[in-house]
This record gives structure tokens, C-alpha cells and sequence, in this order.
């Protein structure tokens, strides 16, 4: 018969703040095991001192490495893989013994814990539970007294090791955040939360519920003072508070807009690298960005920008949002991927625009490296000469008008770039594209396809029209079809002549 494993939570730290439960499971313990720095006592083990019994068998789990270097052939996380399976081992040998094994865990056992792999690796072979801890965050909003959430507001948990931009988008977009380890990225976090405007209201706290307690304003703190244990409070109430002045100030001179104007940039397909400086500039100065989420994710977070994110097929309404902004004479900036005027927002922005109520806003357009274009210079040079664009997507038009245009194109015999080419409720409009256009294009014809050029994952393949593989197209895919005079170089390379024969 095994024993059993159990993970207990202790808290942020302080004794009195271990559960009931977890405290008769630390005293009936046959062995008690806790992890350990390098070089430090156990944390965990100063928590529970009091509640061990004498009889137990201790197993201390002290780390290789935390940020230091190591020699080890697999760097970190292979020094870190190596010790964890290690440590398994040797639980493993008592829970193999039926004793019972409790595994201390600072804060809550699953909450950016070291508990999570040995549960990984032991759970599956012996019968475990899981004691839940208060985390270090609970006792640091206690201890600041700040409401961090209300109805319906949204917590949002941040390791602060998050790239500088990628924390300062996050912080933008949520009500009340906790940002967790910090020491070393303190800089980068205060950062931050300078960009999204959240400075003001963080409260830094360190070594909550413990004797050496203390909280101050991040803005106050000395980034060479913080150490491991120490979060930051961001108050959802801060996200709404507007500043006040005391009666009898002076009051700020109005601000002049210009005259109403919306900006609809396009940020080109994927790369930071791809978006123009012109559009890197006007983003720089607005002070709201308004566009399906992916895209305004890729905007970089500052101090005094609102973001505004919605979904995919909410065009419309994202637009009229947007005039609606600029009207009020606020710098509103629609982003679009690509160019905003190819299958984008400049043309769902104009739409909403035809309304007389959006007559004095003036819209200015700024231009972005297509799709097709960085397809077509993976591959060499497909679209030379005249070529066609065609999107697949038969939600705002119907499919027998999509079908007459690819035969259009394909009588034509003109290079076409195939745009939303399938997604996971739209699988057969690709299957019927390559049908129709093989009764006007030869079998060999030359198909390039790309997907998520530009991006990590890109990927190219240059294929022919009747060896094309419908079920490996999705949304993520751009199809460039060759015409008739569409060759390959000796290297792979694909290229449409400019002249005709």
C-alpha cells in the first residue's frame, strides 16, 4: 500500500494565516519536505517551524540555481528539469514505503509554485490532494486596504519577467492587476505601468503579513531596495478616478483640438519591422486606438493612450465608435492588418461615414505592406505582372458572385491572390475554388502558398494548382495562383514575366 502526498498551502508568511486543515496535516506528517534557495533557509519550513513534529523525516529540496548561471549542458531549465525529477525520486521512495508525504508550499500550492512539478510527476502514481493557501496577493491587498476589484471589474495576475510592452498593453487593458516577481524587473514594471497610465494608484508592497511588512507607492520606491518578496497593487477603482482639484484651484486652460479628423492605419502583416514610419509616427500621437483585438495588441502601450479592442466581425460598430471619438475632437487612430484599405477598416470606416452626421470628420488613410505583397517576396517575384486580388469569405457577399469572379480572373489568365481562403466554419469554398479554376488552368499550374509570413511559424510552399491540398489551407494561409506564364527559377525561386507572348 502507498502513502499519500499532500500539498499544503502555508500563506504569504505569517504562521497565524495557515489554514486548520493544513495545520493537523503538517503535524501528522510522516515526512515533511520543503524547497530551499540557494544558500537561504528554507521560507516554507520558517513558516510551519511550530506545527513539526519531532518524529518527522524532513527532506530539504534545495535549488541548483534560481537566476544565476549554470554549467549544466542543458542551461537553465535543463539544471531546473534534472532537479525536479530528482526531487520526485526521493518523495517517490517514501510514498513507496506508505508513508505519508507533505510537500510545504508558500502562498497557495498552485499558484506560481515549485508544488506544480512534483504534482506533474507524482500525482499519476500515488494518491495526492491539494490544500489550498491564502496568496501573497490576498494578504497584500489586505494590507494596503485598497478594494483591488468590484462587480463586474477584471483582476488581471502579471509575472513582472513579462516584456516591458507586453505588461504595460496588459495593464491598459485590465481593471485591477497584481504584478508578481518582481526584484531585478522593478525598473521595467514601473515602467510600465508609467505607459499605461496606472503609476499613479500602484501601491508596492513588500513581504505581506509578515513582521517586516511594508507598503509604499511605486512611484516612491527604490528599485535597488526590492527584494523577491514583494508585489505590486494596481486598484481597479484607479482606472476610473478622475483627478480632483481642491475648490478655488486654478483651472487648466481648455485644451484646443484640431478640427475632427480619423486617422485608419494599416500596420502592414505581421513583423514590427513591416509597419511605415509614417504609421509608427501617427500612433505615437493618438490618444485612442480602436481595432479588432489582435491588432490593437500590436500597439505599443503609453502613457495616456486608450485602447479600444473588440472582436472580428464588428466592423461597423468599431467605426462608428471611432467617429464618434473624433467628432469629440479626440486623436483616434483605427488599426487594420495589412493595408487598412485592402479587406480592412478604411472601407467599413468610410461606410459608417456616408452617415451626415460623421460630415465633419475628415478621414486620412495611411498605407500598409499587404498580404500578398509579403507572400510575393518570399517567393521571388508571382505578382510582376498584371494580377488579380479575391478573398474567398462569403459573409458580406454571396458565394455565386465569389464563383464568377475566379472564373473571370482564370479566363483572363491573370496571376490571383487568394485572401481568407478557409476557416474552421468555411472548408469547402477552397475545395470549389481549386475545382473551378482547374476547367480554365492547366494541372501544372504554379500555386505559392504562404503562411504566417513574417511571423515565427512562417512557412512557404510552392505547390501546382492540381496537387494542391485543400485541407491543409486555413485562415492563417494567402494563395498566390499562377498565370499560364508563371515560372520557377533553377533555386525554387517563382516569377510571372512582365511581357507577354
Amino acid at each position: 500500500m502507498t502513502g499519500h502526498f499532500y500539498g499544503v498551502g502555508l500563506g504569504p508568511g505569517d504562521p497565524e494565516l495557515i489554514t486548520l486543515k493544513a495545520a493537523r496535516l503538517i503535524a501528522a506528517a510522516d515526512v515533511l519536505a520543503y524547497h530551499a534557495g540557494v544558500g537561504k533557509q528554507s521560507h516554507a519550513r520558517r513558516i510551519a517551524a511550530g506545527l513539526i513534529p519531532a518524529t518527522a523525516v524532513e527532506e530539504e529540496l534545495r535549488y541548483p540555481v534560481t537566476t544565476g548561471r549554470t554549467e549544466h549542458p542543458g542551461g537553465y531549465a535543463g539544471a531546473m528539469a534534472e532537479f525536479y525529477e530528482e526531487s520526485a525520486a526521493r518523495l517517490a521512495t517514501h510514498l513507496e514505503a506508505g508513508l505519508t508525504v507533505v510537500l510545504l508550499a508558500e502562498g497557495d500550492p498552485l499558484f506560481y509554485g515549485s508544488f506544480m512539478y512534483m504534482h506533474d510527476r507524482l500525482a499519476d502514481r500515488f494518491p495526492t490532494e491539494i490544500v489550498p493557501g491564502v496568496p501573497a496577493f490576498a494578504a497584500a491587498t489586505a494590507a494596503v486596504a485598497a478594494p483591488l476589484v468590484r462587480q463586474t471589474d477584471v483582476l488581471t495576475i502579471l509575472p513582472g519577467t513579462l516584456p516591458e510592452a507586453e505588461l504595460a498593453r496588459r495593464l491598459a487593458d485590465t481593471d485591477g492587476a497584481i504584478i508578481m516577481k518582481l526584484g531585478r524587473t522593478f525598473p521595467a514594471v514601473r515602467s510600465a505601468l508609467a505607459q499605461a497610465g496606472r503609476l499613479e494608484h500602484a501601491l508596492y508592497v513588500e513581504r505581506a503579513s509578515m513582521p517586516e511588512q511594508r507598503w509604499l507607492p511605486v512611484a516612491d520606491v527604490d528599485p535597488a531596495s526590492v527584494p523577491y518578496f514583494s508585489l505590486i497593487v494596481v486598484p481597479g477603482d484607479s482606472l476610473h478616478q478622475e483627478p480632483t482639484g481642491r475648490r478655488g484651484d486654478a483651472q487648466p486652460a481648455p485644451v484646443e483640438r484640431p478640427a475632427a479628423e480619423l486617422l485608419v492605419v494599416g500596420l502592414g502583416p505581421g513583423p514590427d519591422g513591416w509597419i511605415t514610419p509614417e504609421a509608427t509616427a501617427a500612433l505615437s500621437e493618438v490618444d485612442h486606438v480602436v481595432g479588432y483585438a489582435a491588432y490593437v495588441n500590436r500597439v505599443p502601450q503609453r502613457a495616456g493612450l486608450t485602447r479600444h479592442a473588440s472582436g472580428n466581425t464588428v466592423e461597423l460598430e468599431r467605426a462608428r465608435l471611432a467617429l464618434d471619438l473624433a467628432l469629440r475632437g479626440e486623436r483616434v487612430a483605427v488599426v487594420s492588418g495589412g493595408d487598412a484599405g485592402v479587406f480592412g477598416m478604411a472601407s467599413a470606416v468610410h461606410e459608417a461615414a456616408d452617415d451626415p452626421a460623421y460630415d465633419g470628420v475628415t478621414i486620412r488613410v495611411l498605407p500598409g505592406l499587404t498580404a500578398v505583397q509579403a507572400v510575393a517576396s518570399r517567393a521571388g517575384a508571382p505578382i510582376g505582372a498584371d494580377f488579380a486580388v479575391v478573398s474567398l469569405s462569403d459573409r458580406l457577399k454571396p458565394w455565386p458572385v465569389v464563383e464568377r469572379r475566379l472564373r473571370a480572373v482564370a479566363e483572363a489568365d491573370l496571376v490571383l491572390a487568394i485572401y481568407n481562403p478557409a476557416s474552421r466554419s468555411r472548408t469547402d469554398q477552397i475545395v470549389l475554388a481549386q475545382k473551378l479554376l482547374l476547367e480554365h488552368r492547366s494541372a501544372d499550374t504554379i500555386v505559392v502558398v504562404g503562411r504566417d509570413v513574417g511571423r515565427q511559424e512562417e512557412s512557404l510552399v510552392v505547390t501546382t494548382l492540381a496537387e494542391l491540398d485543400p485541407g491543409t489551407i486555413d485562415m492563417k494561409c494567402l494563395l498566390i495562383v499562377g498565370a499560364s506564364s508563371t515560372r520557377r527559377t533553377a533555386s525554387g525561386g517563382v516569377w510571372t514575366p512582365r511581357f507577354v507572348d
